[in-house]
């Protein structure tokens, strides 16, 4: 398995390396101190397995660099390893398609545990981070928030579980496996889902689903 570490700080790359010792015993680590040298890496290596890169190292761009990153290499899963707590910064990354989410504070175990469901096929983000706002509400349309039990009766059974899973972190695969449906047949319930509320990207589905779990979990608490 070859993992392409992309960091600028060289502390950050043997730290990372450490972890991924401790989840595959056997990895090639590929690393990389800029942009353009992550670049030819994958250009030298286009059989990478997974690549973490950070949002702020020379010539990234953060978002325009990773738009160019996925249309250039789009088959390469990509984790993002940033020193932003921001919900809006995880929901744009989430929008460009990357497979995990991971803040510099995040402790040794925390690392391990986003790593290993990434390496199992699924994703990983910081939920306490999204469902962290400036101002302490949560960033879904205005019309849904104030609509959300009439979106819900919008939604069929199936595409009621689909996004309660979907609000619980699981993948498409793993969503497809709990509810015995086919990976192909939960992307549709979730671009329905998307087209009756009215969520112009699977980020926004995100973090209305996370939304929609909390209040859930709050009510049965209530």
């Amino acid at each position: 398995m070859k993992i392409l570490i992309a960091d600028d700080h060289w502390v950050v790359r043997e730290s990372l390396k450490l972890v991924m010792k401790k989840l595959r015993q056997r990895f090639e680590p590929l690393e990389a101190a800029t942009f353009e040298e992550a670049i030819t890496i994958l250009r030298a290596h286009p059989d990478v397995d997974l690549m973490l890169i950070d949002l702020i190292m020379p010539g990234f761009e953060e978002f325009a660099g990773l738009q160019r990153l996925r249309e250039s290499f789009p088959e390469v899963p990509v984790v993002i390893i940033s020193v932003h707590e921001d919900a809006e910064y995880v929901l744009r990354s989430i929008s460009f398609g990357v497979v995990g989410y991971i803040p510099k504070s995040a402790g040794g175990a925390e690392i391990e545990r986003a790593l290993e469901r990434v390496l199992a096929g699924e994703v990983s983000y910081p939920r306490p981070i999204l469902e962290r706002t400036s101002n302490g509400h949560p960033r879904i349309p205005v019309a849904i928030t104030a609509q959300k039990p009439i979106a819900e009766a919008a939604l069929s059974n199936r595409e009621n579980d689909v996004i309660r899973l979907f609000g619980k972190g699981l993948s498409v695969a793993r969503i497809a496996d709990h509810l015995k449906l086919s990976p192909h047949t939960v992307r549709v319930h979730l671009g329905n889902i998307m087209k009756k509320l009215g969520l112009k990207d699977r980020s926004e589905a995100l973090h209305f689903a996370i939304d929609l779990v909390r209040g859930r979990d709050e009510k049965r608490r209530s």
